[in-house]
C-alpha cells in the first residue's frame, strides 16, 4: 500500500496527470461537484453504480425525475429542539451551504442543484443539550429534494436523529458541522413505506478534538442508497460510524461509506451489520478509508458483518483501505457473511426455548451491541420491536 500519489498533486484531492483533472480515488468516476453537469449519466458499468439497479432510482439519476424542495415536494418536515437551539430555513446563498463537502455523485448534485430552501440548526457553543434534537422527514408522494445543515458550536454536546417515514421519492445532503471540541451522536433512521425511494449523501467536518458518532438504521423502502462521508478540519478528530439494516424480500439497501484522513492524529471507526432474508433482498455494503501522506498518526479500523436468514438473498460487501504514510497507529478492515446459525438455534431449542423465540433472541443478540449505540432508550426499543416485526415475516 505504497503511496500512489503522482507528481503534480493539487490541494483539492484532483490530480494532474497530462490532461484534465482526474480524481485521486480511481473508485470514483468524477470529482466532487455541485455541477450536475460535471457528472456524466451512469450506466451501471461504473465502479460507484455498479451495484445500483438504476431503473429503480426512478430519474434521480439522470435528470428526469421532477420535483420540488421538500416545503413544496413530496415530503414534510418538522423539527423539535430543546430550548436553546435555534432552527431556521434558509436559502441557497447561505455561506453554511456546502462547508462540508461537495456532492460526489450525480444524485447528490442533483440534489444540490433542486432544493429551495435549506433548514439550519444550530446548537450555540457550550451548550449540553439533555434532550436530542428530532428533524422527522415525512414522505407524501411525489418527488422531492432536500438539504439540511446540523452546526454544532465550540464544546457543544447533543444528539440529532432524522427519522424517515412515509412515501416518496427523495434525493438530499445532510451536513454535519462540528466544531472544536463537540461531540455530535447522529441517529438516522430510515422507515420508509415499502415504496419508497431514498438517495442520500451525509458528510461530517469534523473539528479539532471533536467528536462524531453516526448510527445509521435501515429497515424501509424500495431502494435505499446513502453515502456517510467524514472529513477532518484540524488534528484530533474521532468519528464513529455505526449502522444496522435489515434487508427484506425485493429489497435494496445500499451504504457506501468514505472516511477521508487527510488531517494527523485523527480516528475512525465502523461497524454495521445487517440482517437479510427474501427472495431478491439485496444489500450492499462500501466501506472505503483513504489515509493521506500527510495524515500521519492515524488509527482506524471498519467491520462488516451480515447475517443471511433465507434463501433468495444477496449481500456485496466491499472493504477498501488505502494507506499512503506508514507514519500511523493502526489500520485494519473486515467483512463476513454468513447463513442463520443453526447450532446457536439447536443450543436455545435444547434449553426449552420455541424456534421462533430462539431466531429472535440470536438476531436479537446479532445487533445488540449496534443498537446500544443510540443511547435513547425509546427510540432503542422501537427499533428492537420493529426488527422482531421482521422476524415474525420470516419464513421459516
Amino acid at each position: 500500500m505504497a503511496d500512489n500519489t503522482p507528481a503534480g498533486s493539487t490541494t483539492d484531492g484532483a490530480i494532474q496527470v497530462g490532461g484534465p483533472q482526474q480524481p485521486i480515488d480511481a473508485r470514483v468516476s468524477a470529482p466532487a461537484s455541485y455541477d450536475v453537469a460535471d457528472f456524466p449519466v451512469p450506466h451501471g458499468r461504473e465502479e460507484e453504480w455498479r451495484f445500483t439497479p438504476l431503473e429503480r432510482l426512478r430519474g434521480l439519476h439522470d435528470g428526469t425525475a421532477a420535483g420540488k424542495g421538500v416545503d413544496g415536494g413530496g415530503v414534510k418536515v418538522e423539527v423539535s429542539a430543546p430550548a436553546g437551539v435555534t432552527v431556521e430555513t434558509v436559502g441557497r446563498d447561505d455561506a453554511r451551504l456546502g462547508r462540508a463537502g461537495n456532492p460526489v455523485d450525480r444524485v447528490a448534485a442533483q440534489a444540490y442543484s433542486s432544493f429551495e430552501k435549506a433548514s439550519v440548526v444550530s446548537i450555540p457553543k457550550d451548550a449540553v443539550l439533555t434532550e436530542p434534537v428530532t428533524i422527522s422527514v415525512h414522505g407524501e408522494g411525489g418527488v422531492a429534494f432536500g438539504h439540511q445543515v446540523i452546526e454544532v458550536g465550540a464544546f457543544a454536546e447533543a444528539v440529532v436523529v432524522l427519522d424517515h417515514t412515509g412515501d416518496t421519492t427523495l434525493a438530499a445532503n445532510v451536513e454535519f458541522l462540528i466544531g472544536d471540541g463537540a461531540k455530535l451522536t447522529v441517529v438516522s433512521v430510515q422507515d420508509w413505506d415499502a415504496t419508497a425511494v431514498h438517495a442520500a449523501q451525509h458528510t461530517a467536518l469534523v473539528g479539532r478534538d471533536a467528536s462524531f458518532k453516526s448510527v445509521v438504521v435501515t429497515f424501509g423502502g424500495d431502494l435505499v442508497r446513502l453515502h456517510p462521508r467524514v472529513v477532518y478540519g484540524a488534528p484530533g478528530g474521532e468519528a464513529e460510524l455505526y449502522g444496522l439494516y435489515f434487508t427484506d424480500k425485493g429489497q435494496h439497501q445500499e451504504h457506501r461509506l468514505f472516511v477521508d484522513h487527510d488531517t494527523p492524529h485523527c480516528r475512525s471507526n465502523v461497524a454495521y451489520k445487517g440482517a437479510l432474508q427474501g427472495q431478491d433482498a439485496h444489500a450492499v455494503w462500501i466501506g472505503d478509508v483513504l489515509i493521506r501522506a500527510e495524515a500521519e498518526g492515524t488509527d482506524t479500523y471498519e467491520l462488516n458483518r451480515n447475517l443471511v436468514l433465507t434463501d433468495g438473498a444477496r449481500v456485496d460487501s466491499v472493504p477498501n483501505l488505502e494507506i499512503e504514510t506508514g507514519e500511523i497507529v493502526g489500520a485494519g478492515h473486515a467483512s463476513a457473511t454468513g447463513r442463520f446459525d443453526d447450532e446457536q438455534l439447536f443450543y436455545l431449542m435444547a434449553r426449552g426455548i420455541p424456534a421462533d423465540e430462539a431466531r429472535r433472541l440470536v438476531v436479537r443478540g446479532f445487533f445488540a451491541e449496534l443498537v446500544q449505540q443510540i443511547g435513547i432508550p425509546e427510540l432503542e426499543e422501537r427499533l428492537i420491536a420493529k426488527i422482531e416485526a421482521e422476524l415474525e415475516a420470516s419464513v421459516a
